[in-house]
């Protein structure tokens, strides 16, 4: 066989869609191939003896080159190319996640009498993510949030907040989410941008999202972690309702600061446990 290598990512994930490009030491192109799903590349060649110059590219990533020595066997083992997502941010490797509820938590938080903060969340959700092999910027979020699910630990609140003075559960049973674009913010960072529906209305809203790392579980199975926040105003979502008190004080805040803690699992169903 001519050239083996294999190509991943930092966290060792496979990039099936990168190519190997094999010059001699004038410059000139001698082989030219493909990884495949595993991110091996496997040319039998053979090639002539000599030094020469391997170049590994792939869309989305920085170039790797190196230097291949080819005896009189005809063969060069690369070995691993380690390739970096432009831009210095890993991802998890493409392909469907979904989000595990169970270990998932929708908050929001919300000022109160101006001196305090009223923390809530949603417990009754589902979300997907699509990460892109090729172009990560083309990676799709969708997400569906029971609104009536709403929880702030206090009864009498979370009735009102479910009317129609709020939400308006009864209307408008469900808030969307689904993605228009990513783009890279930073090392571990990427903003995700998106259109929320809300209490009726369709707005763009941004996510600003952390990678936190991904790994196996105890179930088998490979997961992601993220944190992502965004800033919402009620009335850009036609929820106006407010109650004044002295010195002209709002009973509740009219910012709301979302907080996401997401787990997501490899895959479209998620394990038992």
């Amino acid at each position: 066989m001519g050239l083996t290598a294999r190509v991943r990512t930092r966290d060792g994930w496979a990039v099936s869609h990168a190519v190997v490009t094999v010059t001699d030491m004038a410059g000139a192109q001698v082989l030219r191939a493909e990884a495949d799903a595993e991110g091996a590349v496997r040319d039998p060649g053979p090639l002539a003896p000599g030094a020469y110059t391997v170049i590994v590219t792939a869309v989305g990533y920085a170039p790797a080159a190196a230097t291949a020595i080819v005896t009189a066997s005809g063969r060069a083992e690369v070995g691993t190319v380690t390739l970096a997502r432009q831009g210095g941010a890993e991802l998890p490797p493409p392909g469907p996640w979904t989000v595990d509820p169970a270990h998932s938590t929708v908050g929001a938080v919300a000022r109160h009498l101006g001196i305090s903060s009223v923390h809530g969340r949603f417990t009754d959700f589902a979300a997907t993510i699509e990460i892109a092999p090729d172009d990560v910027t083309k990676s799709r979020v969708e997400a569906v949030i029971r609104a009536a699910s709403i929880d702030t630990g206090n009864t009498v609140r979370d009735t009102h907040l479910r009317s129609a003075d709020f939400l308006d559960v009864e209307t408008h049973p469900e808030i969307t989410y689904r993605s228009t674009g990513l783009t890279a913010a930073g090392p571990d960072r990427w903003t995700v941008h998106g259109e929320l529906g809300l209490h009726g209305v369709v707005r763009p809203v941004d996510l600003d999202l952390s990678y936190l790392g991904t790994g196996p579980d105890p179930w088998g199975g490979t997961r992601a972690a993220f944190r992502a926040t965004a800033e919402l105003h009620r009335e850009d979502f036609a929820m106006h309702y407010n109650q004044v008190v002295q010195a002209g004080i709002a009973a509740i805040g009219t910012t709301l600061k979302v907080e996401l803690e997401v787990q997501a699992v490899q895959g479209e169903t998620l394990p038992l446990g």
